[in-house]
């Protein structure tokens, strides 16, 4: 079957559309343990460069996992599934001039490191959204970590499944001691060269 697939190669090219939107392409992708913050730093980032005239799309991953990873539950196969598919889509929004911004769990150093592969290691800025469990645990705003200290949820980050921590981040933001604001700014310090 993968030899009847033959890539088709369009005439408006990623370098063209950076020129088009004079800025370059990317992908800012925010890993922590659930409640870190990484959703409301990927949100509040993308207000800063929006103002700022930067094309840019959000991916969460509980937007992801209502729609095109419905099917994938959050076994360790699964899981690394779930990545490469959202690196898939972010390669295909880096291609069309977009900065991407991604704010998901991604457990795994593996899966991580894969990413950087799907999409290029210079397009990848790895935030590091380093909360402690117990300030992680203190939000709770959806009420995750209760129910897995209940055992109503299986293989949770954390708890009863593993987070391995970057070793080398690009970024890492610590939101115990920082305001949004302060985080997105050692942040966006970082990007501004690229874009």
């Amino acid at each position: 079957m993968k030899e009847n697939i033959i890539r088709h190669n369009y005439h408006v090219t990623k370098q063209q559309r950076q020129q088009l939107n004079n800025h370059q392409s990317f992908l800012i992708w925010f890993t922590g343990l659930s409640g870190s913050g990484k959703s409301t730093l990927a949100n509040a980032l993308e207000e800063r460069l929006y103002e700022k005239g930067i094309k840019t799309y959000a991916l969460d991953g509980d937007n992801i996992r209502k729609g095109i990873n419905k099917d994938l539950t959050f076994a360790p196969q699964d899981r690394t599934e779930n990545i490469r598919r959202i690196a898939e889509i972010a390669h295909l929004f880096i291609d069309s001039g977009t900065v991407v911004l991604g704010a998901f769990v991604s457990p795994y150093k593996k899966d991580r490191e894969n990413i950087a592969s799907i999409v290029g290691n210079s397009n990848f800025v790895e935030v590091f959204v380093n909360t402690s469990i117990e300030e992680c645990e203190k939000r709770d705003v959806k009420g995750l970590y209760k129910k897995a200290r209940k055992g109503e949820i299986k293989d949770f980050t954390g708890i009863n499944a593993p987070y391995e921590s970057p070793e080398n981040p690009d970024v890492e933001v610590i939101t115990d001691h920082l305001s949004i604001d302060e985080a997105v700014e050692k942040i966006y310090q970082v990007i501004k060269q690229k874009l």
